[in-house]
């Protein structure tokens, strides 16, 4: 008589840490897309500073910027998992409903980052703005289909 309660419970404590671990899983998926698109801004005011003649611009740090945005922009697509669009966030729901133009949209922000790399290489300014502008459209189209504001 003593194994039926003693497998309920086993039970019941197995779907709760598989629900637990669910949750811990969903909530770092957010912290990770989260901290990246951070972490990208970050890079990025700086750019955008040189590009606007608010900051000197240096060929250099322009370029070293440009990289660590490169980088950066091939990995949110990993913190987008089922069930993420719950939580805090800012992720609207059409992520996941729409998750073909989503991922094209995360292509092209990588496609364009690395554009923008290779003509930071150049160290002119005026080859430099027109791609750092795509890279800004390309944020812009996503945020304004797949973020709350």
């Amino acid at each position: 008589m003593m194994k039926k309660p003693l497998l309920t419970a086993a039970a019941a404590l197995l779907l709760s840490t598989t629900t637990l671990s669910f949750a811990d899983d969903v909530e770092d998926a957010i912290e990770y897309r989260q901290s990246i698109f951070k972490a990208i801004k970050y890079h990025f005011g700086p750019m955008a500073g040189m590009i606007r003649g608010k900051i000197d611009y240096d060929p250099a740090a322009f370029t070293l910027h440009a990289e660590r945005v490169a980088e950066l922009a091939k990995m949110p697509g990993d913190g987008f998992i089922p069930g993420s669009d719950k939580g805090d966030t800012e992720a609207k729901a059409s992520i996941w409903d729409n998750k073909g133009e989503f991922d094209e949209h995360l292509a092209a922000l990588a496609e364009n980052t690395s554009a923008l790399l290779d003509v930071s290489k150049t160290g002119d300014l005026d080859q430099i703005k027109p791609a750092f502008g795509e890279v800004g459209k390309t944020c812009k189209g996503c945020h304004d289909e797949f973020r709350e504001e």
